[in-house]
């Protein structure tokens, strides 16, 4: 920067404009404080947005369902023989990730410091949270919903305690509220906490492990459900993996629910459902077969692709003749590409194979109108500004596919949506106008 130049920042009106956290976190996690640094508004709202938002999203929501239960963790344990698995990985990565924050910062790397707070706040937020709201949701205090509210406390306590020096300001806000407000003996500030321990006896490797695994099959999924154009809401048949590994059948229904997928099988065969098609590598092939060209691209154009493919695994190169000359194509020598048979979608990244059968039966396809519309209601609810435990009825009218689905469906709708009752063929209270799955229809929610 240079007053000369004209591009300098005036530092106190970026702390004015986006606060002293962000600004400090921009820093830590861009590069090496003894680097030179380029500082732009987009990256700082960006990492504001990625790391701090998430964190405080994640407080919220505990302190939302915590105050509906009225949640007092002081009057209970964190008992990890009675935690499911979800929370031992919580709680398995909060550790590693403490350690790893510590040696860190302790050896001035503070990038490394930085994004290892960012990864775990995401998959706290994105993966554990998500996963674990039904949980929330339940009646009562059974145990199982005192161990997502302890994980989650001690996950947000520790995180913050680990990442105060970074982003003193939001971590003071989430230890008072959290901390201080219900533990009157605790030290007056954040900043005169010890810095967290690392508990060995909640690191579960292995966990850790397979649950990485399954992240990345997710990952796999998505993007090949993206590619095939079908919403995340309609439920799929089937879906084949192929690795060098296999998971049990815990980590399966993971994968299953979050995918939206009815059934997961690992496979080491997936040539029912892919193929490669092969084209010549012009910078390697031509110099050596610049006459051929064409018969080459004539001749990979026919190939069976998997028999192909069979062939180079096993012998190296693929070997043919054009006319009089003998042709010998490496991997080097081609460019692969794995593509789908007629209704099924595949992603791969050399270590996993995912494919998916797209083809939809009826009961697959009114399930899908279900999802929607659960999830029509559940948006209508929330800009009507009724309160999470409102219980509802649901007005449906103007589509008969719509009103059959629904009276089909009604008892699994109106338990997830907190209804009463669906009534069909009028309209009452704050209503909208809906297209679902390319069907319109008339949707109205009055508070009961």
């Amino acid at each position: 920067m240079s007053k000369s130049k004209g591009n300098a920042v005036d530092p106190f009106a970026a702390l004015e404009s986006h606060g002293a956290d962000a600004i400090r976190w921009y820093f830590y996690i861009n590069s090496a404080p003894w680097l030179p640094n380029r500082f732009h508004d987009k990256a700082v709202t960006e990492g504001q947005r990625k790391f701090m938002g998430t964190l405080w999203n994640t407080y919220a929501f505990y302190v939302l369902y915590a105050n509906i239960d009225e949640f007092d963790p002081s009057k209970y344990e964190l008992q990890y023989d009675k935690l499911p698995v979800m929370d031992k990985w919580l709680l398995s990565k909060l550790n590693t990730v403490v350690g790893q924050v510590d040696d860190n910062l302790a050896n001035y790397r503070i990038p490394e410091a930085a994004r290892a707070l960012s990864d775990f706040v995401d998959e706290m937020s994105n993966w554990y949270v998500r996963r674990s709201r039904d949980r929330y949701w339940a009646k009562g205090m059974e145990q199982d919903k005192i161990n997502a509210y302890m994980t989650l406390y001690t996950a947000l306590v520790t995180i913050s305690k680990a990442a105060a020096p970074m982003i003193p300001f939001m971590t003071e806000d989430i230890y008072q509220n959290l901390v201080r407000n219900i533990y009157k003996d605790a030290p007056e500030s954040i900043h005169l906490c010890d810095f967290p321990e690392v508990n060995e006896k909640f690191i579960d490797r292995d966990l850790e492990d397979k649950m990485e695994k399954v992240l990345d099959i997710v990952v796999m999924g998505r993007a090949a459900r993206n590619a095939s154009n079908i919403k995340n809401r309609q439920p799929i048949g089937q879906m084949y993996v192929k690795a060098d590994f296999e998971l049990s059948e815990f980590y399966q229904d993971i994968i299953e629910d979050e995918l939206n997928v009815k059934n997961v099988a690992f496979t080491q065969d997936v040539r029912n459902f892919t193929t490669y098609t092969f084209k010549p590598q012009l910078k390697t092939v031509g110099p050596k077969y610049g006459k051929q060209l064409g018969g080459i691209k004539e001749y990979l154009s026919a190939l069976d692709g998997n028999a192909a493919m069979d062939e180079l695994e096993s012998a190296g190169a693929l070997k043919f003749t054009v006319g009089d000359t003998l042709v010998e194509l490496t991997k080097d020598d081609l460019l692969i590409e794995m593509t789908q048979m007629e209704g099924y979608v595949s992603e791969n990244n050399n270590k996993i194979t995912v494919v998916l059968d797209t083809n939809l039966t009826e009961e697959l396809i009114e399930e899908g109108y279900v999802r929607e519309i659960i999830s029509k209601v559940q948006t209508m609810r929330k800009e009507a500004d009724f309160e999470v435990m409102d219980k509802i009825n649901i007005y449906i009218a103007e589509n008969d596919k719509i009103v059959q689905i629904m009276e089909n469906n009604k008892d699994k709708i109106m338990s997830e949506v907190l209804a009463n009752d669906v009534i069909f063929g009028k309209i009452v209270g704050y209503n909208k106008q809906w297209n679902i799955n390319g069907e319109d229809v008339s949707i109205g929610v009055e508070k009961c």
